[in-house]
């Protein structure tokens, strides 16, 4: 057996329609549970959506943090999942730099909740807007999100054509959310009001790219491994009588 098959991660080993199932139904999970604010429309959290950081939801002092911060950690684990299964959905560098970005992004969301704002800012006077680690871990959510859009529209073009939805609507999607995230920095610039709206939009276009990659990743055909395209190729020469090229 070849080194590289005894080597492959358990995702990789799943069964090709099992893995693309999974990919899909886990992404699928994390585009709509990543909008968990619209529980403040059943809870009373006291927070106005329209002036409210999504992360005041599960700041240290506020009565919900739990129920909030659980559900970004599973959110995380979903996409962070989501991604290692639709590693070998598609095939190139690009992609798979794609993939590695969203697992950061689950990666840096947990982050995210373990190093939580001290408090509620749009309620609570003298609450500093952040704190430099939550700041620090927020960024870099938005930057690896931002990266995966770029880098599978980049694949689509150029390494998996397959990608037909990307391809068509994330040349739109990417500039849209990042427009929103940009817009949601007021308060640090000493112009606060509306930025819980505009984040929210940002969010939901956040849980539109996963909508996408998981209609993508069902639809996918699992790359094969580079040993068995090798090994396919060997044997098809064979048959031909041709010889490989030097």
């Amino acid at each position: 057996m070849p080194a590289s098959v005894a080597a492959q991660s358990p995702a990789r080993a799943l069964p090709a329609g099992v893995r693309r199932i999974a990919a899909a139904g886990t992404l699928a999970v994390a585009s709509v549970v990543y909008n968990d604010w619209v529980l403040q429309f059943f809870l009373p959290t006291g927070l106005a959506q329209r002036d409210s950081y999504v992360s005041e939801l599960f700041a240290a002092d506020q009565p919900y943090r739990l129920l909030f911060g659980s559900v970004e950690v599973v959110c995380a684990g979903l996409i962070t999942a989501g991604a290692v299964l639709a590693r070998g959905l598609f095939p190139g560098r690009l992609a798979a730099a794609g993939c590695a970005c969203l697992a950061a992004l689950g990666v840096f969301s947990v982050a995210d909740v373990l190093l939580p704002m001290h408090c509620a800012p749009s309620i609570e006077h003298g609450c500093p807007e952040g704190n430099p680690w939550h700041t620090t871990t927020s960024g870099l959510v938005h930057f690896v999100l931002f990266a995966s859009m770029a880098l599978f529209i980049a694949a689509s073009r150029h390494s998996v054509p397959s990608l037909t939805l990307v391809r068509r609507w994330g040349p739109w999607l990417l500039p849209f959310s990042m427009a929103a995230a940009i817009a949601t920095t007021g308060p640090f610039l000493g112009h606060p009001g509306g930025h819980g709206l505009v984040q929210r939009i940002h969010l939901l276009s956040a849980g539109v790219w996963f909508a996408l990659l998981a209609t993508e990743a069902g639809r996918a055909r699992a790359a094969a491994p580079a040993w068995w395209r090798s090994r396919r190729n060997t044997a098809d020469r064979r048959r031909t009588g041709t010889r490989p090229r030097r």
